[in-house]
């Protein structure tokens, strides 16, 4: 399991390294609400493609060691503690949005400027993506029960409207 504490230990080692990350997933949406509001089995984090090697280097450094490779589109780092931080590399544009290669390269995922977003974790800032945006990425295949805590924790705190 990731706690919150491992979350910001992990984003402090990679500011150190000089990576700007952005949380997704089930820590992006926590981090919006503002509050841990289930267990996590990783940590999903967005990152600049260029500062790649420093953010491997980094998590290597800390005890982390690759686990899963489908690059481009994603990469899994594991710790033998447990945690899993899985990786999405962004090519970012001179506006500010981003695009992330899926494994339809014809179809990338993308990140309008305006979803990347400030919450917080244990009441420290970090960056996240919006909840449109994870609510967008939320769609076309079956939910997981995190999944729909996670929609209903939108719902709840955004009053969005989603899918499931």
């Amino acid at each position: 399991m990731m706690s919150a504490p491992d979350v910001l230990s992990v984003l402090s080692v990679l500011r150190e390294a000089g990576s700007d990350v952005v949380l997704a997933g089930g820590w992006g949406i926590d981090a919006l609400v503002g509050e841990e509001t289930r267990p996590h089995q990783d940590l999903d984090l967005l990152h600049r493609h260029e500062q790649e090697p420093a953010l491997v280097a980094a998590l290597v450094a800390a005890g982390y060691a690759q686990t899963v490779d489908w690059r481009p589109v994603r990469f899994v780092l594991s710790h033998p503690a447990g945690p899993e931080i899985d990786l999405h590399p962004l090519e970012f544009a001179t506006d500010g949005s981003a695009t992330q290669t899926s494994f339809d390269p014809r179809e990338p995922f993308r990140y309008p400027a305006e979803c990347f977003v400030t919450g917080t974790i244990d009441g420290t800032p970090v960056r996240c993506i919006s909840a449109g945006q994870q609510v967008e990425f939320h769609q076309g295949y079956d939910p997981r029960p995190a999944d729909l805590h996670d929609m209903a924790q939108l719902r709840r705190v955004f009053g969005v409207a989603t899918h499931f």
